[in-house]
Formats: structure tokens, sequence, C-alpha cells
């Protein structure tokens, strides 16, 4: 991001964005992995959210994206447990305010997922491209591209156990 331009009310507001949009990115990963499901649907534009989320599908608003994120991300199986188990690492942000309460943003993620139920751990790299959006006073996701650069699957090991709060 350019921080040499424009007066320094600019450039504080500039930067202030950008830790804004952070937050909010944190927001929604930590809503995904804590299986969250209303701060997940909270991170998004009320109306016209476009999701593309790769293998996952594609989505025209956050109510859509929401109802998939409830039937895979908080399944159970038959003894109550989740079968899916993720973590959402993102880093490397590249964020750049565009002015008029929009900006765009580049992260690379490092996602890993377990599925009980077919006793499968996966491992991915993957970037998202996204666009944000101030509404009521706070930054949200307006839209979200989602690019696999890798994965790599294999099956848990005999005798894997699990512990903690969504074992």
């Amino acid at each position: 991001m350019e921080t040499t331009r424009g007066t320094l009310e600019e450039r504080v507001a500039a930067l202030e964005a950008v830790e804004q949009i952070k937050a909010l990115k944190y927001r929604y990963l930590r809503a995904c992995d804590r299986k969250d499901a209303d701060a997940f649907r909270d991170c998004f534009v009320a109306e016209g959210a476009t999701m593309d989320y790769g293998p996952t599908g594609a989505f025209e608003d956050r109510d859509a994206l929401t109802a998939v994120f409830r039937s895979v991300g908080l399944a159970r199986d038959d003894d109550g447990r989740y079968v899916v188990l993720d973590m959402h690492h993102a880093m490397h942000p590249v964020i750049e305010p565009l002015g008029g309460g929009r900006a765009k943003g580049a992260w690379t993620l490092r996602f890993r997922q377990v599925d009980r139920v077919a006793g499968t751990e996966s491992v991915s790299a993957i970037e998202y491209d996204d666009r944000y959006e101030v509404e009521n006073g706070r930054w949200l996701i307006r839209s979200s591209h989602v690019t696999v650069l890798w994965r790599i699957a294999r099956p848990l090991p005999d005798g894997v156990t699990f512990q903690g709060l969504f074992a």
C-alpha cells in the first residue's frame, strides 16, 4: 500500500481501514474454526455478496453461503460430534483501500481439514482475492474468490483420537 501520497488524515484513514479489514478477515476465519454461523454470516454485506470458493461452490449472497456452512461445517455424526474440523491460518495480507468505502485484498491461507466420517485429513495452500465495502460504518466482505494452489489428502492413521472443544 502506498502511504506517501495524500494528507496525513488520508494516510491515517487508509492505515485504519487496512487494520479494520485485517480484523474483519480474522473474525471470519475465527468464525469458521469456531463453527459460529452467526458470526460467519455477519462478516458479509447484507445484499449482493458474491463468493466463489472453488471446489466448494459459488454463492450469490451471504444467506446461501451461511446455509452451506451450516450444512457442511456444522454437520454432526451419530455420536453428536462434528464431522468436519477446520483450521484456517491466513497470512501475507495485501490490502489496498480504493476510496469511497471500498478496498481490495489478497491473502494466503494455509488450510487444514479433518473429515472424521471419511477418515481423511487434507492440507491446502489457498489464495483469497477479496473485495471489501463499508456498510453501516463497518468493513464487510463484498466478494471473495478462492484459488486452490495445491492440496494433499491422506487417510487418518489407525487409532487416531481427538481431544478438545469440538472433539
